[in-house]
């Protein structure tokens, strides 16, 4: 039999094959079929077997089973269409590997592999089912992990041991220097001289404050900002120490003059204010200390936890550091009580290293604000600015999220601008007191560590953000920012438990602080303080 299609589509003829002329003439509808019509048609057909013919074709290196059926070919084109996908994975795995496992169970076990090459040779060798796939899978995973965090709860164990002691270096170097100020008239020198002491309030003058207990870090912010100072006559540093570093501290400066800056060096009990009746910060201190101690139960307490995980472990354990409850490191909150007489200051800590002329920032206009401060949520290593409010303060107490924005960028302490002036006609430290005694009162539930939480909450509305070239944070705490960019910055701030003078600092950012010390100094020498 034979099909004729005539050129117009409108007749199909049928011929019989046995050599009859008869014929079969169909009419097709009137209705005009295009040829482009019919090319697409078998265009769009073919292209859907070819589809079809790929998918059990994948389906079949796949390793499932071959549809003879278009029931079976719907069941497996269908979930694809719709976006669907069936799990693969046994139920019995995921039955398996949700189950907890103790640690106890694990105790005295040899036969568990150890490496993911020494499991995946037993795999092989035994021929495991799901089943016991997923139970060995547990086992090793499980082991791994109890490992891997005891590992880390040592670190930071040992870090914290490593940067909350005093290296026997620096504990040398504050009894020599006592020693000295005892048996030679140089080193008791009133500093400074009689006929510079004007200068300590005159406002025309570029005023710093540092408040420390660390001669040899004291040495290096004092000599790093006299040296990059261009006007050094007219830069006056103001040392706050306490009682027992007060000799020490006033025999290195005796010995080892700026000039012609000018240094005072003063302890906390020259200071009148201080000395008469109760100050807030001692006894929030005092306070402080006792709820760590009963709250904490030390660090043999934190690191027997078996419960908590390892980075909650490490802030409890940075929590017990003595800089934390260190008198030097609240002090700041006062300011415009100890200096009456001054107008501005720049605030330093003693682990950070100046690198350029700070005089320019009392050009810098505060408008109407406090506290000029760096931002730490913006900027390009992510790893340190990062920092919101939410970083520091515990948001899931109902007081802390009914004041306060978790995402509102948060600001570092370390180098900071203070207009005192504008200072005493806030209420700022009095609020600071008061958020420290809410804090006492919640079990340290506010937030747990540090001055600067109480610092975000007392200056809430009175900061000025500065340029992020005048104080580059990070440096004690992580090694991702490189030697070039931190030699470019204004200030550095080795912030973070690897300070500079501990044997835990990065060897490749420690040359930026130590390159400040005179390692050929007698006091240096004896108590072998050495560069790396």
């Amino acid at each position: 039999m034979q099909v004729h299609i005539s050129p117009s589509l409108r007749h199909v003829t049928v011929l019989p094959g046995k050599g009859v002329r008869e014929y079969i003439k169909v009419k097709v509808a009137s209705r005009r079929v295009s040829y482009r019509m019919l090319f697409y048609s078998l265009l769009f057909f073919t292209f859907l077997l070819r589809f079809v013919f790929v998918l059990t074709k994948v389906d079949s290196i796949e390793g499932e089973t071959k549809c003879s059926t278009i029931g079976c070919l719907g069941k497996k084109i269908g979930p694809r269409i719709m976006g669907r996908t069936e799990s693969k994975v046994p139920e019995v795995m995921y039955k398996i590997l949700e189950e907890p496992m103790s640690k106890d169970e694990l105790k005295g076990r040899s036969d568990i592999p150890q490496s993911l090459e020494e499991f995946m040779a037993k795999v092989k060798d035994d021929r495991l089912d799901a089943k016991a796939f997923s139970l060995r899978l547990r086992e090793m995973v499980t082991l791994l992990e109890q490992r891997t965090r005891t590992a880390k709860i040592q670190e930071y164990l040992y870090r914290h041991v490593a940067s909350s002691s005093i290296p026997k270096q620096l504990h040398c170097l504050a009894l020599k220097l006592a020693n000295e100020h005892s048996t030679n008239a140089a080193a008791r020198l009133q500093l400074p001289s009689p006929e510079l002491v004007p200068a300590l309030v005159d406002n025309s003058y570029f005023h710093f404050v540092l408040a420390s207990d660390n001669v040899l870090a004291a040495a290096v912010v004092a000599k790093s900002l006299v040296k990059n100072a261009l006007r050094r006559e007219k830069f006056v540093l103001h040392i706050i120490t306490d009682k027992k570093t007060y000799s020490p501290m006033q025999a290195w400066f005796s010995l080892h003059s700026l000039s012609p800056a000018i240094i005072e060096v003063k302890a906390l009990h020259h200071f009148d204010w201080f000395s008469k009746g109760k100050v807030p910060v001692l006894e929030a201190m005092e306070k402080d200390q006792r709820v760590r101690a009963q709250f904490r139960g030390g660090s043999s307490a934190i690191v027997a936890n078996n419960s908590e995980k390892p980075y909650v472990i490490a802030a409890k354990l940075q929590a017990l550091s003595p800089k934390y409850n260190s008198l030097m490191n609240h002090i700041r909150i006062h300011l415009p009580e100890l200096f009456p007489s001054l107008n501005k200051v720049v605030f330093l800590d003693d682990d950070i290293v100046v690198q350029t002329d700070l005089s320019p920032l009392w050009d810098i206009d505060m408008n109407g604000k406090v506290n000029g401060a760096v931002e730490t949520c913006r900027g390009e290593d992510k790893f340190v600015m990062s920092k919101r409010f939410k970083s520091y303060l515990n948001f899931s107490h109902p007081l802390i999220a009914k004041n306060f924005d978790p995402k509102e960028c948060a600001w570092a302490y370390g180098m900071n601008i203070f207009d005192l002036e504008a200072w005493r006609k806030t209420n700022i430290s009095h609020t600071y007191h008061y958020w420290l005694e809410e804090n006492l009162k919640s079990d340290l539930s506010l937030w747990q560590l540090g001055t600067l939480p109480p610092g975000l909450i007392a200056f809430h509305g009175h900061v000025h953000v500065i340029d992020p070239f005048w104080h580059m944070l990070g440096l004690g705490y992580q090694d991702n920012t490189s030697f070039a960019d931190a030699e470019s910055a204004g200030v550095i701030h080795f912030n973070g438990r690897a300070k500079p003078w501990l044997d835990i600092a990065f060897p490749e950012l420690r040359p930026l602080w130590a390159k400040y010390i005179d390692f050929s100094d007698k006091f240096i020498k004896s108590c072998h303080i050495r560069a790396s």
